[in-house]
């Protein structure tokens, strides 16, 4: 039997918890099929997700197939040598691998399926594009220096140029940008997409790679009924701009237009990562994105869903509704119950306490702890990103977060900055952890409310420096995965620095960090929390932060990883040359590779395409997830619009 049913059957009582770990140490099987599905007829439809036909209207809530990442399974290592899967990869130090152990797979999944309705749930991942902050830490930069967002109209959108003159809002950069091969995307296919369709999907994405959960980390998302990738996706959404445009233009024999509903926003990445938990849009104006989240909230405690991505969108893109002081924004947020990503070792950023929605009637809601409590409403988001519809919720929340997390409060407008925010205490004199209030009213009458708390306690975990195993990257092409190594070597540069005392020498304008350790977890954060790619790299991370940051620039300016490094090129089809993914074998050999200590025999394997489970694998060593994650995967974004689906040839990496 497998894992599943396994687990079925000890949570039901009718298997004993001996027998239970000994079949789940002879039945758990690493995931081996690419992490996004092969490419098909756009013609195909999917009953199961309301697939969009070949000229894109659609029967449900999903979104068209063929925007898979087949990774093809076939390799080619380096410059063209085929790599013999028991070389020596020479990563120096192994890592320590703990034992297969069933008991605490059981112990895990049992204590994280017992979700009731007043479970507080953790935001494990964020990620989100707000005006002039094409990221989470340029936003907050702007928060914390009460920066002016607004501008005129960006002279990139021509088709505005008309009711542009005069006009001042809070835009985004490059919103007809996009990375279509990053998503398994045609472009033609990705020409007819709604841009907030794109940008959700590149942000809910980056959520999830924050998280760690872009992986083999999604199996293990179980519901209490054994369904595995058990994430939920709820996504607010009110606007409709790019259909409209696009039937402006439209004349008899110009072809299908872009679909109006917004159903593709999850569907597309429930269908593309092969999701089981609900995928919803919703729409209740200004309140969307907030009520996303309470939708995702409350998903989790009935135990629909492991996990849940919520977050919400709004472009302006059609000129009838340009106005001064607008908005847009795009946001998304991961949440899983706090108990379970305690066991799981995730990073948690803030607590969801409650949340609640209504029409025209204040949620009920606890009354503040204190007068030091933070409050984030429609004003006060409008005042940072412009009346930002669909996108308001999520952003207020977002805001709220990054306060509890960085211990500072945001007092006011452009004209106040960030000011340090002490924890409360109560009577006895312990302190209280910091907590926000979001509320937002939409003009429609709805509402909706949410009590963000920080999270204080230091997840379960001993990792206190480099893991000893290799660093591994992947990506859909090779472009992507140099822009990918180049952005994690200026990402370690820029941390290094960061946190070395004033009297050291590092510079990082110079590109020399400070020397010392790679960050705590990075290398397995990396392994275990990515997706696995066609084109990939695996470089030693134990020798240090100043050498693997050379190493990375070297690879990423030359396409060479080095005398310790190694490539694989996995998109021509040559890769798994033995068949190892198809034996039944291959998983008891994996694992008695990975109990041996022989991490640099399982990198060649996953350099040959091999599918290893390294989340599964290492499951019994106790980690903490590294408290600054690694940056999110590289794009090579361009402009795609209506009618215009032809990509400069060298598209430079922006995001």
């Amino acid at each position: 039997m497998d894992e599943r049913e396994i687990l079925t059957r000890f949570k039901a009582g009718t298997l004993g918890r001996d027998d239970a770990a000994r079949l789940l140490n002879g039945a758990r099987q690493p995931r081996t099929e690419p992490p996004f599905p092969p490419p098909r007829p756009d013609t195909v439809q999917n009953p199961d997700h309301g697939v969009p036909d070949a000229h894109g209207a659609s029967d449900g809530h999903g979104a068209p197939e063929g925007r898979g990442m087949s990774d093809g399974h076939g390799a080619s290592v380096g410059h063209g040598a085929s790599v013999d899967p028991g070389a020596s990869v020479g990563h120096g130090a192994s890592v320590g691998p703990g034992a297969f152990d069933g008991d605490r797979v059981l112990d895990s999944r049992a204590a994280a399926d017992r979700a009731t309705s007043t479970d507080l749930i953790a935001v494990v991942g964020i990620a989100g594009r707000y005006p002039l902050a094409p990221d989470l830490h340029a936003h907050w930069d702007n928060l914390l220096t009460g920066r002016d967002t607004s501008s005129a109209v960006p002279a990139t959108r021509a088709w505005l140029a008309s009711s542009a003159a005069g006009r001042r809002g809070h835009f985004l950069d490059a919103v007809a940008d996009f990375d279509p091969e990053f998503h398994g995307i045609t472009p033609t296919e990705a020409a007819q997409m709604d841009p907030q369709e794109r940008l959700f999907l590149e942000v809910a994405w980056d959520a999830l790679e924050d998280a760690g959960y872009t992986g083999s980390r999604l199996d293990a998302l179980t519901t209490a009924s054994g369904a595995s990738r058990a994430l939920g996706v709820f996504v607010g959404a009110a606007s409709h701009d790019y259909a409209l445009l696009a039937a402006g233009a439209w004349t008899p024999g110009a072809g299908a237009i872009p679909a109006a509903g917004h159903c593709g926003l999850p569907g597309r990445l429930a269908a593309s990562l092969e999701l089981t938990g609900p995928a919803q849009a919703v729409d209740t104006a200004e309140c969307s994105g907030l009520t996303a989240v309470h939708l995702a909230v409350g998903a989790l405690r009935r135990g629909e869903c492991a996990a849940a991505v919520a977050g919400g969108v709004e472009l302006l893109l059609h000129p009838a509704r340009l106005a001064d002081g607008a908005g847009e924004g795009v946001g998304a947020v991961v949440l899983k119950p706090l108990h379970r990503a305690l066991a799981d070792g995730d990073r948690v950023h803030a607590v969801v306490r409650d949340t609640a929605g209504g029409h025209r009637t204040r949620p009920r809601r606890p009354e503040p702890r204190a007068a030091e409590e933070a409050h984030e409403s429609r004003e006060t988001t409008a005042r940072r990103i412009g009346s930002a519809g669909a996108v308001t919720g999520i952003a207020a929340l977002t805001d709220a977060v990054l306060q509890v997390r960085n211990g500072v409060r945001i007092t006011g407008g452009p004209e106040s900055a960030g000011v340090p925010w002490p924890r409360t205490r109560d009577e006895a004199g312990r302190e209280l952890p910091r907590t926000a209030t979001v509320e937002i009213a939409a003009e429609s009458g709805g509402t909706a409310w949410a009590v963000i708390e920080e999270y204080t306690a230091e997840p379960g975990g001993t990792d206190t420096g480099g893991d000893g195993g290799p660093l591994l990257l992947s990506a859909p092409t090779p472009a992507h995965l140099a822009a990918t190594a180049r952005r994690l070597a200026d990402w370690l540069t820029a941390t290094a620095t960061a946190d070395a005392p004033a009297d050291t020498d590092a510079v990082a304008d110079a590109g020399h960090p400070a020397s010392g350790p790679p960050p705590a977890g990075l290398a397995r954060a990396l392994r275990v929390g990515r997706a696995a790619l066609p084109c990939r790299i695996a470089l030693p991370a134990s020798r240090g932060v100043t050498e693997l940051v050379a190493r990375l620039r070297h690879f990423a300016d030359t396409g060479e990883a080095g005398p310790e490094g190694a490539t694989a090129d996995l998109r021509d089809g040559r890769g798994d040359p033995l068949g190892l993914d198809g034996l039944p074998e291959t998983r008891d050999y994996l694992i008695a590779l990975w109990r041996a200590g022989h991490t640099e025999t399982l990198t060649r394997l996953w350099l040959n395409g091999v599918g290893v489970d390294w989340a599964a694998l290492e499951a019994a060593s106790p980690w903490a997830a590294p408290s600054q994650p690694p940056p999110p995967s590289a794009r090579l974004r361009r402009p795609l619009w209506l009618g215009a689906d032809r990509a400069p040839e060298e598209p430079e990496p922006n995001g």
